[in-house]
């Protein structure tokens, strides 16, 4: 398979590590979540789970491949209003706020499962295409390392109109190893904040976890990041379990105008690790986000619940909460 070792990334190192152990969230060789965590997963279960990953897709994946609409670059560099957003399923964000172009956790490959013998396939097709088209990147934004978040072909396509990298603590190693210059990179810990272009940007705590091979599992950090402004205050949640994190997220940096909340991927086997959209929704209540956008679906099967299920369930729980804004 071509690539196939790049895709693991950056090797842990003796100074990576020792590096990693200043953190207050590394114990015992790795990072921890705020609270215990885990899944609940048999290891006699993975065959039959791996199994329905990769061949029941009946109600999991569209009929057909889902369109993207075409990029109109003028509009969106165009500073007519202070924040604009552009959503290409799971987690791929492109936003314009100061006059700046942002964009988060851009996996835009065809593949979330790289490494597998079998491929977990993008719902739209020759989406690593669209990158020709977007505009100069001036901040990319990565929350953890997992392949549907981080995606090697996606790095290798934006590196050269990619200007500055702020990614969590311990996925630097990845985009060195992917020839990335680390100069242009900076390592978040949990409340690290820097302000970039009068944006004020902080990675925040989230419930999950990191690695890309056999010997690296929590050996990155995992989390959300916000983007506060004098006219806007932005979160997004990045993947998660529900916690008690959510209320100190709103307490510390909110209320948000708008959130992208994580939305889908859920399976109670792996219940504390992805919300179920109810608790999506309870999230986005307890950090006080005032309009809400479920994200982390529409791009890729990676759980059992069919491919539309996150969206309704989210929009229901919306009016069950009396809270009508949200993205239909």
């Amino acid at each position: 398979m071509k690539n196939f070792k790049k895709q693991f990334g950056g090797k842990l190192t003796n100074v990576s590590t020792e590096r990693y152990s200043q953190s207050e969230n590394w114990k015992d060789g790795k990072f921890l979540n705020l609270e215990e965590t885990s899944m609940s997963i048999n290891f006699w279960e993975i065959p039959k789970l791996l199994y329905k990953q990769f061949t029941d897709t009946k109600k999991r994946e569209p009929a057909a491949p889902l369109p993207v609409t075409s990029f109109n670059k003028k509009s969106f560099l165009l500073d007519d209003v202070p924040f604009k957003y552009i959503w290409y399923g799971h987690s791929v964000i492109l936003m314009r706020m100061n006059a700046k172009t942002i964009l988060i956790d851009p996996m835009l490959g065809s593949n979330a499962s790289p490494i597998a013998p079998f491929k977990t396939k993008r719902f739209s097709e020759n989406t690593l295409d669209l990158i020709e088209d977007f505009p100069e990147i001036d901040l990319m934004i990565l929350s953890h390392d997992h392949y549907d978040h981080l995606d090697y072909d996606s790095i290798v396509k934006l590196k050269r109109k990619t200007k500055k990298y702020y990614v969590a603590l311990g996925v630097k190693r990845h985009l060195v190893a992917w020839d990335i210059d680390p100069e242009l990179i900076t390592e978040f810990d949990w409340w690290n904040d820097a302000t970039f272009n009068d944006i004020q940007i902080t990675f925040t705590p989230s419930r999950h976890f990191s690695g890309r091979g056999l010997t690296d599992r929590a050996k990155s950090l995992w989390g959300g990041w916000t983007f506060k402004t004098a006219n806007h205050n932005i979160w997004f949640s990045g993947d998660s379990g529900y916690g008690s994190h959510f209320k100190e997220i709103g307490e510390k940096l909110g209320p948000f105008d708008f959130g992208f909340m994580e939305n889908g991927q859920y399976n109670e086997k792996w219940h504390q690790i992805h919300m179920f959209p109810e608790e999506s929704v309870q999230a986005a209540l307890d950090a006080g986000v005032k309009k809400v956008m479920p994200v982390h679906w529409a791009g890729f099967a990676l759980a059992q619940h069919s491919w539309k299920e996150p969206a309704d369930r989210f929009k229901q729980a919306c009016h069950r909460k009396k809270n009508r804004s949200y993205f239909p």
